[in-house]
């Protein structure tokens, strides 16, 4: 029997972000997002000291963009004015009513080149070619951007049919099914909730929900704080059984994790590097949506001149003239964009036509 093949990270450079997708033999195990000038963890900034308080290791930097990150690790001597390395160990993140600052760390390294951020090329640079030392500055974006998993990458012009579809359309619904039942997720403030529904005997239902927690952690990027609500086991052992198959579902995902408590309920603790898949669709919907649009748009194939597309109307005034402009370039049609309110945010319409 031929060997599984090794898993590969796979890079899609699309108008307004950036997309990954760790996939082996077709099945995609972990999915990454960027959007153009955000910042991204593991990436080195020079700063300016704004607020620390007298012999303490914490404090306040804004980086060359105006952005305020919070530090630590801050030499004792360090003092306001101070210019200083950090590196970006957690991104901003959006929530309802308020943004969690950046945070970072203070470094040793030597900056006095430009900052380290993730830069887009042409698509037609680099499609289907591997991501190695060649180019090194591309190279360290990327292995930034991937957090220098092990795993090869490669940059490609298009994913394989409905494997972004897949992921995206799971994180838009916060849900993700499996046989008997379905694991619904909700970002909240404090951590991120998955609650376990369906039907069968609570045993059997909480053994068949664990793949489908561990995609859900892989390809929503999840992190921080993450409660699991498992139906409620009556014995110890049932909750055992639990705990050894959770264990090994994630035994290659980096975390800490609570035993299931008699109320079927399980805590995970993971690092968080930045806003994830379902954060964004949380405060950023049109947003994604947006994105999607255009991706829709850029893979319309068909016969004519002119690109028409249907969106809901919320839309409209999400599509910046760049990216539009970047559409009209790599499709080559002429753009036409109608809006319909009957349609979804998440449902437009792609399609090639004669004039």
């Amino acid at each position: 029997m031929p060997s599984a093949a090794a898993p590969q990270w796979l890079i899609e450079q699309g108008i307004g972000e950036t997309r990954a997708l760790l996939v082996s033999d077709g099945e995609v195990l972990a999915a990454r997002i960027y959007w153009p000038g955000e910042l991204i963890a593991g990436s080195q900034h020079q700063a300016q000291l704004i607020a620390k308080a007298a012999g303490a290791r914490r404090g306040t930097a804004v980086l060359k963009d105006g952005t305020e990150v919070l530090v630590d690790h801050l030499p004792v001597s360090l003092t306001e004015g101070a210019r200083f390395d950090l590196e970006i160990s957690r991104a901003p993140i959006a929530e309802r009513g308020r943004l969690k600052q950046a945070q970072g760390r203070f470094t040793e390294v030597n900056l006095s080149h430009n900052d380290t951020y993730l830069t887009s090329t042409p698509q037609s640079e680099g499609q289907g070619t591997p991501v190695t030392a060649d180019n090194p500055t591309r190279s360290s974006h990327f292995k930034t951007f991937l957090r220098n998993s092990p795993f090869e990458a490669r940059v490609t012009p298009a994913f394989a049919p409905d494997q972004w579809e897949e992921v995206w359309s799971a994180a838009s619904a916060g849900s993700i099914a499996f046989p008997g039942g379905e694991i619904l997720l909700s970002i909240t403030p404090a951590m991120t909730v998955i609650d376990v529904d369906g039907t069968g005997s609570p045993r059997t239902l909480a053994l068949a929900a664990i793949p489908a927690i561990a995609t859900a952690l892989r390809w929503f990027d999840l992190g921080g704080n993450i409660a699991i609500d498992f139906p409620t086991l009556g014995t110890k052992a049932d909750r055992r059984v639990i705990d050894t198959a959770s264990a090994h579902a994630l035994a290659e995902w980096p975390h800490e994790r609570t035993a299931m408590n008699g109320f079927g309920l399980v805590q995970l603790v993971a690092r968080l590097h930045g806003p994830s898949l379902l954060h964004r669709f949380a405060t950023s919907r049109t947003g994604l949506c947006a994105r999607f649009v255009v991706r829709i748009a850029e893979r319309a194939v068909g016969a004519g001149p002119v690109l028409l597309l249907t969106i809901h109307p919320a839309l409209k005034a999400k599509l910046k003239p760049d990216w539009l402009d970047e559409l009209t370039r790599r499709t080559g049609k002429q753009l036409r964009i109608e809006t319909d309110p009957a349609l979804a945010l998440e449902a437009p319409q792609a399609q090639i036509i004669g004039q």
